[in-house]
């Protein structure tokens, strides 16, 4: 019986491996990696160089995407809320140019000069950032602590085309829990958008 078993269950890991994001990326309660990647201003912005910073709003997005350009506003509108009280929106295109054109460093420049972006906005040029993370979609959310502990990932809110039709806000009630040493209710939710244009291999 054992002998028999062996194959299928070689296939069905094969299976399970072959869906599997690459490298898994993070859970609820893994500590994220830091970075030092090229925002739009041409300077290296890393999490541990932000100044009393209590955590970290780290949102993987683009230029291009509907869905990103959807939530542009309620990006804008968390780090003006957030930032003052130590949490700070760091947003991460990781889309490769060849792949999608117009989510080139300089239509980055572009955009945030467009949207008068108040947070940084940094190039995941080689994507490592990205993968180590697992984020999928753009945009695609991570709140982390202090000590950069993932607390929640995820979708931004619960409607993605009617802002005025939101009913839960995911992500500003994690940033709440957080701030009131709490846990949130809802930790992991599934990111709505545009799938991450990956370098062609």
């Amino acid at each position: 019986m054992k002998k028999a078993l062996s194959p299928l269950l070689f296939a069905l890991l094969a299976v399970a491996t072959a869906f599997a994001p690459a490298g898994g990326g993070y859970k609820v309660g893994d500590k994220a990696t830091d970075f030092s990647l090229k925002n739009v201003d041409g300077k290296m912005v890393s999490l541990a160089g932000i100044n009393d910073a209590k955590g970290y709003i780290v949102v993987f997005t683009c230029n291009a995407c509907p869905y990103a350009k959807a939530y542009e506003d309620r990006i804008i509108a968390l780090h003006q809320k957030y930032a003052p009280l130590g949490y700070p929106v760091v947003a991460i295109n990781p889309n490769d140019k060849d792949v999608q054109p117009a989510d080139s460093y300089d239509k980055m420049k572009e955009r945030a000069q467009a949207k008068n972006y108040p947070f940084a906005y940094v190039y995941d040029e080689t994507q490592e950032i990205a993968k180590t993370y697992g984020a999928t979609r753009t945009p695609h959310v991570y709140l982390l602590d202090k000590e950069r502990v993932v607390k929640y990932i995820g979708a931004i809110d619960d409607n993605s085309e009617e802002p005025d039709q939101v009913k839960e806000k995911y992500l500003e009630n994690a940033v709440d829990a957080l701030r009131a040493g709490k846990d949130a209710t809802v930790t992991e939710t599934k990111a709505v958008g545009c799938s991450i244009k990956w370098k062609k291999v």
